[in-house]
Order: C-alpha cells, then sequence, then structure tokens
C-alpha cells in the first residue's frame, strides 16, 4: 500500500538521486508550479541531484529552452535525460532504416539534427510513405485530433511490414486546462492494429539507461536504492519505476486528479481504488510536488 506524504522533504534524506518527471509535475505546459520548483531547490540545496526525466521527444537542448521559457529556475535541476535523445540515438543507428515517414509537427523536425553521441550514425533522409523503409513519430500532427484519424495510413505501413519508432511514449498530456494526444497514443494504436512500435522512453528501460549515464557523467555513482522516481503517470513514471525496482513518488494531481480526487491531496479511498484497477504501487503519493 503506497504511503501518501505532506512534502517531499518528509521522505527526501532517503535518497541521493531524483528521476523528476516534468509535465504535471513541474509545470503544465504553460508555466512552471512554484511549490515544485521550491522543493526541488530545496533538495538540491541539501545535496541532492536532479536528473529531470521525461518523455519528451526533444533534444536536451529544446528542453531546457523550453523549461527557461515555463520559468523553471536552473538551480531547481542539475541535468536533463529525454526521450527525444534516447529515440535519436536508436535512429541513428538504423532501427527503422534510413528512409523514414515522419509524423510529427512543425518545429519537431529537429529531431533529425545530427547526434554526436554515435561513432558512424547513418544518414536519415524522409520521404513519402509509399517509399518508407520505417516511421518516426514524435507526436500526432493535430494533438487534438482522435488518433484513429491515422488508421488509413498504418494500414498501408503495417501491410509493408515498417516499424514505427515512437519518441514519447505518452499517451495525453495536460497543456494547462486542454488535455492533447501524444505520440504514445498513435503508436498504441499502430501495435493494435497488427503493427511493431519501438519505444524509448518512460517505462521503457533505455530512457532509465540514459538517465544513470546523466547522473554518472555528473561525477556521482549512485545506486537504484538511493534514487527516487517522481511523476504522475502510473503507467509511465510509476511503471518504469517499478519495472526498474526504483522506489516512486505518485504525483496524484496530474493526470489522475479525477481519478484520485485530488485537491490539495488525493482521497485515501478514491487513490487505493484507482491504483488497484491499474495495478499500479507507488512506494509514497502525494497530490503536488511541494
Amino acid at each position: 500500500m503506497t504511503r501518501i506524504v505532506e512534502t517531499l522533504a518528509e521522505i527526501s534524506a532517503q535518497y541521493d538521486a531524483l528521476f523528476v518527471d516534468l509535465w504535471g509535475c513541474v509545470h503544465n505546459g504553460v508555466d512552471a508550479f512554484p511549490e515544485a520548483v521550491a522543493a526541488l531547490q530545496d533538495y538540491r540545496k541539501s545535496g541532492g541531484k536532479v536528473v529531470l526525466v521525461t518523455n519528451s521527444p526533444r533534444p536536451r537542448a529544446g528542453v531546457i529552452k523550453q523549461l527557461d521559457h515555463f520559468g523553471v529556475p536552473q538551480d531547481a535541476w542539475d541535468t536533463v535525460a529525454t526521450s527525444g535523445d534516447s529515440a535519436r540515438s536508436a535512429m541513428f543507428q538504423g532501427a527503422v532504416g534510413s528512409k523514414v515517414w515522419f509524423i510529427g509537427q512543425p518545429g519537431e523536425e529537429k529531431f533529425f539534427q545530427p547526434l554526436n553521441l554515435l561513432d558512424n550514425p547513418i544518414e536519415m533522409t524522409q520521404v513519402p510513405l509509399e517509399e518508407a523503409e520505417g516511421i518516426v513519430c514524435t507526436g500526432p500532427q493535430d494533438p487534438m485530433a482522435d488518433p484513429s484519424v491515422m488508421r488509413p495510413q498504418f494500414l498501408y505501413a503495417k501491410q509493408k511490414g515498417l516499424k514505427l519508432l515512437c519518441a514519447n511514449p505518452d499517451i495525453v498530456v495536460d497543456r494547462g486546462e486542454a488535455r492533447e494526444w501524444c505520440a504514445g497514443a498513435l503508436a498504441q494504436l499502430y501495435t493494435e492494429m497488427g503493427g511493431e512500435s519501438l519505444y524509448f522512453g518512460k517505462p521503457h528501460p533505455p530512457i532509465y539507461d540514459l538517465a544513470r549515464r546523466r547522473l554518472t557523467a555528473l561525477g556521482t555513482s549512485i545506486p537504484d536504492d538511493r534514487i527516487l522516481c517522481i511523476g504522475d503517470g502510473v503507467l509511465t513514471d510509476i511503471k518504469g519505476a517499478m519495472g526498474e525496482d526504483i522506489d516512486s513518488l505518485f504525483i496524484s494531481g496530474g493526470l489522475a486528479a479525477a481519478e484520485t480526487k485530488t485537491s490539495l491531496q488525493p482521497d485515501p479511498d478514491a487513490l487505493s481504488v484507482y491504483l488497484e484497477r491499474e495495478m499500479s504501487s507507488p512506494t509514497y503519493t502525494i497530490g503536488f510536488l511541494r
């Protein structure tokens, strides 16, 4: 049974590093959450390391620029690991071929910029679906449209045996008060239709490997039992932490605010019903990161 806590400080002394989700925990896609920022700043002042682990399809530099725009100060974190960087590494190693059909929004094509982490990256070319060897998806072209609009193209792609590289496993995200579809919703649809989707963000292992490498690059080696994962997605953040055998803090006031009846804190009975239904076992739960 998860333990409901009032503040991060109540448990943070047990951990030397935090793997912290962004959207729904530190910001809402528009503005930073002041209490969350203050909690992370206090944690770092105590000597802890903060790795922001996000399913954003953007490269790390793009996420850092976005954080500045949202008002998340640089003294609230140490480094960033993105699903986009993890997926880009696989793409430039040929995970879905060199000629790909791209699904995404304008501005997300930075995903195809060269990646200097690899010795011999392959050259990627964007082509029409009919000429493609694979699919790269950073998100829906219209995040408000139902993913089912892609069924005709996905049926053709499945029949060709194309693999879909998903740069963001999230199904939905809340931008302010609006809920948007993410790349994970398209990958889920493609898989349900019989296609093969490749994932690199939470809850899948590659992004945790990247987060550990980012942590080691800070000059410190921290074992998993001294790391706490924080996030509002039971199917991404918490499932990933459980798979890695890392303790977790569930933010119930994010994606599951309605299901957990979270105002300031979750309703214990509603939280229990929700977690049992989702077969999720976070170590701790809090309404909002503070």
